[in-house]
């Protein structure tokens, strides 16, 4: 069972730096073309996603804070 356990946090670790690897050239794309990328305006979906925090309040910033957490000091 670890053994299953660590190979799912392995490929959903591996696929989430994947994500974040495709995320800016996603922006610059949007950025330097105007275009959407695969079927999604980018820039606008990232610009609701902080303004939903933004109009959260405290909990918004505790969410915040959470997923800020998830993503920085992990290596």
């Amino acid at each position: 069972m670890e053994k299953v356990i660590n190979y799912l946090t392995g490929f959903f670790g591996g696929l989430g730096k994947i994500m974040m690897a495709i995320l800016p050239v996603t922006i610059l794309w949007y950025v330097l073309t105007g275009g959407e990328v695969w079927g999604m305006d980018v820039v606008t979906n990232l610009t609701a996603l902080v303004n939903n925090f933004a109009t959260s309040g405290f909990t918004g910033l505790i969410v915040l804070v959470m997923l800020a957490t998830f993503f920085v000091g992990k290596e």
